[in-house]
């Protein structure tokens, strides 16, 4: 038997088909907050440490908020990282566990000049991430060659390997994806170098790129050439990093991290586009067992009809399976108006130990919902669980804490939307429940 059990044990169910759902009555519970948003190129955005979530988001006045959650008492405790810096989803906290018994949250203010660090100390007691640390990361002989100076997304991986280093990978330089380190559990850290660019250089191209670690020695980078809205034929690919190194996926190197930028081309091609296939965008990406990559994208053929498709490479070549059609983008357009995002999808999450686990939020009766979606034989072929029905409110971005291991039972987060208009215009929750095997 499978089920979905809310943390909180006041949460109220309602039994549909035989399955379980949420109920969308305003005196249910479940939620970890009901002032918090969150973008998806800020990850991790939820990790497990020692049978807590650690985790945060942007409220609507722009304060960013850190939070604990006890997966057994189902208690959450929050800290305000910083009072109201930037109403605007893309400023959500990544977090991080560091060497020391520490969690580091890591954040931007959209199109600023710095990466904001704090520290918890997880034996502290109460949550307390103190001040945060500023850190510039713009190294001027890189801005000579890639000019732009504009900070957005934090992404950290912690590599034992690596004698405990820190990487966080963001949107800086040259407003391309950069990496910066540091050896020092987050005290301290380099100035950063140029990923990702596109030659000749164009200071308006962005690759969007989604990260995963093992934890050991490898980072994942699954990415596009640039935002879907400005490149009509966006692809996916994909490189991964390792002891110094940039590699494809079949293990043919790139460069090494003292000759960066690579580019597009250099890497492995996962899915290329076109106008009749549809552009892509990145929503996860994960590994299975054998280390080999696995990643979500969306391919959309219009702005009407995203489709999600579950790619993993087998040692020689990608396959790839569409999942379902998720229907349009989710923000609520103004009357009248052109909608100004209108790739933002439901959005999608692997389970980081069991990618054969995927949850999305799919347009369901003109409504998002989620549900988990789970393949036994590579991808083929996939039983559906719905999480949420017959909702009144969309549910989007689901979100597995990394950390999660397989067989064990799942939580699951998400945002649920009174209103989102815009990135910097909603009123949204984050709630979340446990989903369980019997």
């Amino acid at each position: 038997m499978t089920y979905f059990q809310p943390i909180f044990s006041g949460l109220l169910l309602v039994w549909i088909n035989g399955l379980p759902a949420f109920s969308q009555a305003p005196h249910s519970s479940g939620y970890l907050t009901r002032d918090g948003a969150w973008c998806w190129f800020s990850d991790p955005r939820a990790i497990v440490v020692k049978g807590k979530v650690y985790t945060g988001w942007v409220k609507k006045d722009g304060t960013i908020e850190a939070a604990s959650v006890d997966l057994k008492s189902g208690s959450v405790e929050t800290d305000a990282l910083y009072p109201e810096l930037d109403k605007d989803d893309h400023a959500n906290p990544a977090f991080v566990a560091a060497p020391g018994g520490k969690v580091l949250a890591l954040y931007t203010k959209h199109g600023s000049e710095a990466v904001y660090v704090h520290a918890a100390d997880l034996g502290a007691g109460a949550l307390d991430y103190g001040e945060a640390l500023l850190v510039d990361p713009h190294d001027e002989g890189e801005l000579k060659k890639f000019p732009r100076k504009q900070i957005t997304y934090a992404n950290p991986f912690h590599l034992k390997k690596e004698n405990g280093r820190i990487y966080c990978f963001g949107r800086w330089t040259g407003f391309k994806p950069n990496v910066m380190w540091s050896d020092d559990g987050g005290a301290s850290w380099s100035k950063s170098r140029v990923l990702l660019t596109n030659y000749p250089f164009d200071a308006n191209n962005r690759p969007y790129v989604k990260y995963a670690s093992d934890g050991k020695s490898r980072i994942h980078i699954a990415f596009t050439d640039g935002h879907p809205r400005n490149e009509p034929t966006n692809s996916v690919y994909y490189a991964y990093y390792e002891n110094g190194a940039f590699y494809r996926a079949d293990g043919a190197r790139i460069t090494g991290m003292d000759q960066l930028p690579f580019t597009p081309k250099d890497a492995s091609l996962v899915y290329r586009a076109t106008e009749q296939e549809g552009r892509a965008w990145i929503a996860d990406v994960g590994q299975d067992k054998q280390g080999n990559p696995v990643i979500l994208y969306t391919k959309s053929p219009r702005e009407t009809d995203h489709r999600y498709v579950y790619a993993r490479f087998d040692g020689t070549k990608w396959l790839h399976t569409e999942l379902c059609r998720a229907g349009k983008w989710f923000p609520q357009t103004p009357e009248g108006q052109t909608e100004r995002e209108p790739h933002y999808f439901g959005g999608m999450s692997l389970h980081p130990g069991n990618p054969n686990v995927v949850y999305v939020s799919r347009e369901i009766d003109g409504v998002f919902e989620i549900e988990r979606m789970e393949t036994s034989d590579g991808g083929n072929t996939w039983k559906t669980e719905p999480i949420t029905q017959h909702s009144t409110r969309d549910n989007v971005r689901p979100y597995v804490p990394r950390g999660v291991k397989a067989r064990q039972p799942e939580p699951v987060f998400w945002m649920e939307n009174a209103k989102y208009v815009h990135y910097t215009d909603f009123d949204t929750a984050v709630r979340y429940g446990v989903w369980r095997r019997e």
